[in-house]
C-alpha cells in the first residue's frame, strides 16, 4: 500500500510532475534515423484539400521550384510564397536547402497548402531533430477539410431550390 502512494498523485500537480518526469525506459525515447536518397535529397509527399504535392529536399543556395517554374512565377500571390517558407523559418533552416516539387490537383491555396505539408514532412525526414518544433507549429497535420459532394435533387451540396409559393 506504501508502494503505491509514492507513485500515485494526489493532486493534477502532481500528476503532472510525473508525467513530465523521465521516459519509463531508455528504449521508450524513439530516436529516428534521417531518411535520404543515393544523391542526398529527402522526399516526402503533401496533402490539402484536393492537391497533392511531392516534395525533394537538398542542400543548397534556397531556390524553389514548382512544376519546373520558380516559386515566384508559380504561386505570384505572396501570400502563397509566405505560406510554403513557413517550415524553413520555424526550423531556422531559410535558404539552406534547394527545393524541387510537383503539384496536382485543387486550387492554388490548396497546392500552397500541400507544399507546405510536403516541405515539413521532408525536413523532418531529412533532419528527425526538427520534428518536435514542425509538429508543434502544426505543419505535420494534414488539414482533413475538402469540399463536401453534391445530393442529389439540391443544386450544390446543401442549398435546396428556391421556394415558390405560387
Amino acid at each position: 500500500m506504501s508502494e503505491q502512494t509514492t507513485t500515485t498523485g494526489t493532486s493534477l500537480a502532481d500528476l503532472k510532475d510525473l508525467v513530465a518526469g523521465t521516459p519509463a525506459s531508455p528504449e521508450a525515447a524513439i530516436t529516428r534515423e534521417p531518411k535520404r536518397d543515393a544523391q542526398g535529397r529527402a522526399y516526402a509527399t503533401g496533402r490539402r484539400k484536393n492537391a497533392i504535392a511531392r516534395v525533394w529536399i537538398m542542400p543548397g543556395k534556397g531556390t524553389v521550384t514548382i512544376n519546373d517554374k520558380p516559386a515566384s512565377k508559380y504561386f505570384a500571390r505572396p501570400v502563397l510564397r509566405m505560406l510554403i517558407a513557413q517550415p524553413f523559418l520555424v526550423a531556422d533552416r531559410y535558404q539552406q536547402f534547394d527545393v524541387m516539387c510537383t503539384v496536382v490537383g485543387g486550387g492554388l491555396s490548396g497546392q500552397a497548402g500541400a507544399v507546405r505539408h510536403g516541405l515539413s514532412r521532408a525536413l523532418t525526414n531529412y533532419e528527425p531533430g526538427l520534428r518536435p518544433i514542425l509538429k508543434k507549429a502544426g505543419f505535420l497535420t494534414r488539414d482533413p477539410r475538402v469540399v463536401e459532394r453534391k445530393k442529389y435533387g439540391k443544386p450544390k451540396a446543401r442549398r435546396s431550390f428556391q421556394f415558390s409559393k405560387r
